[in-house]
C-alpha cells in the first residue's frame, strides 16, 4: 500500500493534534523518523503468518533447545 512520506508540516500538524507541540527545528527529523518507522513496518505488513499460532498458544520452557554456550 504505497503512501506519500510525511513533510515536515504534516508531522507537525499530527504532533498537535496529539498534543505534543514540536519546536521548529524538529519538524524534519520527526518527519523522516516516521517515515523511516513506515517503511519498516510496511515491510513486516507483507509477511504471510498464516501458519503461525497466536502468541497466546506458545508455551515458553516447555521445549528442549540445544544452545552451545
Amino acid at each position: 500500500m504505497p503512501s506519500a512520506e510525511l513533510t515536515p508540516p504534516d508531522a507537525a500538524r499530527w504532533a498537535a493534534r496529539a498534543g505534543l507541540p514540536l519546536p521548529d527545528d524538529r519538524h524534519a527529523a520527526v518527519a523522516a523518523t516516521a517515515d523511516h518507522i513506515h517503511s519498516v513496518v510496511s515491510v513486516l505488513r507483507e509477511l504471510d503468518f498464516g501458519d503461525t499460532p497466536p502468541a497466546g498458544a506458545y508455551r515458553a520452557g516447555k521445549e528442549k533447545h540445544d544452545a552451545a554456550v
